[in-house]
């Protein structure tokens, strides 16, 4: 067999070899490689053939097969990708909340790179990157056709090194170039603050391995400085999601019993119910969680299960509509794959996918008339129903052609009030600047008062 050939039977075999990987985790009925994968297979290796005989360079075997297999991986939705042993190292740093980089969460929105949230406090938030801001270049070299994985590549780096974003930007006339030092992103999961002594604030901006300790630390803080605690908001606006189980135990601690969230796939492997356990030490005050267009995934686990649950009133802005579970599948030799392998559920039943949370009450985030700008960041707001390829909710599926028009009530409204979707800095600590916070408290409050007056 000549070196060729063997190249071809490598990819082959690495293709044949994540087909295979998939049959634990699916229903062996529809996992098993039939007939037409197999004609599937014999054409692949046709055109494999061709290229490398009559390309007008030579091709290496291995760059032909990372492009097949992350071919078809991209095919099935914006979230499952295969991880080189390089990325798969990358992600489990990241969990870990500290990395060498700027501070952006990005996503792909019309073939554009984009920003979804800076991070608070980080060299990204610090340079005035803002939400829906399109990078389309990197270190001058364009962003088309880029790869979330790859743009994640090229901004992380060792501290003290430099990196130019190109930015395109609504009311910018021409793009703009924004040269930031990178720094050490640790991420700090929870901070809080007591309002009028007896207010608890909790925010949590993002569910890694640390995030339920962190937050039994700063619920033990709050509730001594609080005399007496009468309320808690738990903020949860542009927190992107993160670890499953991390948002399970979070909503464990705000809940005696009940289900907090389960999961369905295609086999019964990937079927799971999490319930609720009384641990004696749950707080008992009434409790505001603050959600907006940038609350995903796990921070929408957790909304959805005080929500259902009666434990909690939600308020602020349909939430980001991410309701699929991603499992991280090692392989051989440091790779990995992450693929969506089941929906969640919130404890009634409901999917949030391409959906969101619906709030208990509607508050939009007005941005005082002296910080307002050209930048309407509302009206570039993102969701999971407009990333390309996402798994289409149940709405999506029964809607008929013409309910896929525009939603009225998404236009960006015309009064001239700004309706930001990242209001989670330093601000937030001035009840004028923070509309959704402020109403929060005002319902705490007045909640407060409502139990003296009823045991007067």
């Amino acid at each position: 067999m000549n070196t060729r050939s063997r190249k071809r039977v490598i990819i082959l075999c690495a293709v044949f070899g994540v087909l295979i990987l998939l049959g634990p985790y699916g229903d062996s009925r529809v996992s098993a490689i039939d007939r037409n994968t197999y004609k599937s297979l014999k054409t692949f290796s046709e055109v494999l053939d061709m290229v490398e005989k009559n390309y007008v360079e030579p091709v290496d075997a291995e760059k032909l097969m990372q492009g097949a297999i992350n071919g078809m991986i991209k095919s099935l939705d914006p979230h499952s990708v295969f991880m080189t042993a390089e990325m798969h190292k990358e992600l489990e740093v990241e969990t870990r909340g500290s990395f060498g980089g700027l501070g952006i969460e990005i996503t792909i929105l019309k073939d554009v790179l984009t920003v979804v949230s800076p991070i608070e406090d980080t060299p990204a938030h610090n340079a005035g990157i803002k939400a829906g801001d399109q990078i389309i270049k990197i270190d001058d070299v364009t962003t088309k056709d880029i790869t979330i994985t790859e743009a994640v590549k090229k901004l992380r780096g060792p501290r003290d090194t430099k990196v130019t974003i190109t930015i395109m930007r609504e009311g910018f006339a021409k793009p703009k170039d924004f040269v930031i030092t990178r720094s050490i992103i640790k991420i700090k999961a929870v901070r809080t603050k007591v309002y009028d002594n007896q207010i608890a604030y909790i925010r949590i901006a993002t569910f890694q391995e640390r995030t339920v300790e962190e937050l039994k630390k700063s619920l033990r803080e709050v509730t001594a400085k609080a005399t007496p605690l009468a309320g808690i908001v738990l903020d949860l606006r542009n927190n992107p999601g993160g670890l499953l189980n991390q948002s399970v135990e979070v909503s464990d601690l705000f809940l005696k019993s009940g289900v907090i969230v389960s999961t369905r796939g295609r086999s019964q492997g990937m079927e799971s119910k999490a319930v609720a356990k009384n641990d004696g030490d749950e707080p008992t005050c009434p409790i505001v969680v603050l959600v907006n267009e940038g609350t995903a995934s796990a921070a929408e686990i957790v909304s959805g299960a005080l929500q259902d649950n009666g434990r909690a009133v939600i308020l602020g802005a349909q939430t980001f509509g991410k309701g699929s579970v991603q499992t991280v599948i090692p392989m051989e030799g440091g790779a990995a794959l992450k693929l969506t392998t089941a929906k969640y559920y919130t404890p009634k039943g409901r999917s949030i996918q391409a959906e969101g949370i619906t709030p208990d009450i509607l508050v939009k985030q007005i941005r005082p008339a002296d910080e307002k700008n050209g930048n309407d960041e509302q009206s570039m707001r993102l969701r999971e129903r407009d990333l390309k390829g996402h798994i289409k909710s149940i709405k999506e599926l029964e809607a008929k052609p013409e309910d896929t028009k525009k939603d009225p009530k998404e236009e960006p409204k015309k009064d001239g009030k700004k309706d930001p979707s990242k209001e989670t800095k330093k601000e937030s600590d001035d009840l004028d600047k923070d509309t959704q916070l402020k109403h929060a408290i005002d319902i705490l409050k007045g909640w407060d008062i409502l139990k003296k007056n009823m045991k007067g």
